[in-house]
């Protein structure tokens, strides 16, 4: 059994899935209120195709979610950088066990 002391960066790292998850869910809330504030029902100026309050709300929950994902990406990016501007220098007591 031998023992050394090694150096290493100890740093907080965000969860990136809670940051997408979070980005994508805000995503929908901005859409379902689009939706509401919007009067539900969308006549397209092209086609004078009438769209239901669902079928708004869909495509509007596609965008969101989409530019969700990609603020709470960049977030967990900025907080990744931050905290490594933050990480320490630790001394470990690395042991190494031979059978």
């Amino acid at each position: 059994m031998s023992n050394e002391i090694v150096e290493g960066r100890v740093r907080r790292a965000p969860k990136y899935g809670v940051f997408l998850t979070v980005g994508a869910l805000l995503g929908v809330l901005v859409a379902l209120i689009l939706t509401f504030v919007n009067g539900g029902e969308a006549t397209s100026p092209l086609t004078e195709v009438t769209y239901s309050p669902t079928q708004v709300f869909g495509f509007l929950a596609l965008v969101g979610v989409a530019v969700g994902l990609a603020v709470g990406g960049v977030a967990a990016l900025l907080f990744d950088r931050a905290s490594r501007r933050r990480a320490r220098t630790v001394s470990f007591d690395h042991e190494t066990v031979v059978d």
